[in-house]
């Protein structure tokens, strides 16, 4: 009868073991993942990160172009002036915005 007791108990303690080792790989695999995804996400708040403009800001950078825009067309008389004006303009543009509103500000 002990024999029977133990050998039960040997089988009940190796399957509870494989259930242990197959947890901790579970466990291993799901911190090595969230390590990984950390790893790669972009943190919130970094100094390199990409500058983002107000919303006024970028009004300003797109109804000031588009108003010189309109007074070249209505004030230029030359057609191939006012395309060459206005490709100007468009080229021209985030040069301006960098000089004015600068990199980073």
């Amino acid at each position: 009868m002990s024999k029977e007791r133990a050998r039960r108990r040997a089988q009940r303690l190796a399957v509870l073991e494989k259930e242990k080792a197959g947890r901790a790989r579970k466990v291993a695999r799901r911190q090595r993942r969230r390590e990984l995804v950390r790893r790669l996400t972009p943190r919130v708040g970094r100094p390199g990160r990409i500058y983002r403009r107000s919303t006024r800001e970028r009004l300003g950078i797109l109804l000031i172009p588009l108003l010189a825009i309109t007074a070249v067309w209505l004030f230029v008389p030359d057609v191939a002036l006012r395309i060459v004006l206005t490709l100007v303009l468009v080229v021209a543009l985030p040069a301006l915005v960098v000089l004015v509103r600068g990199r980073r500000a």
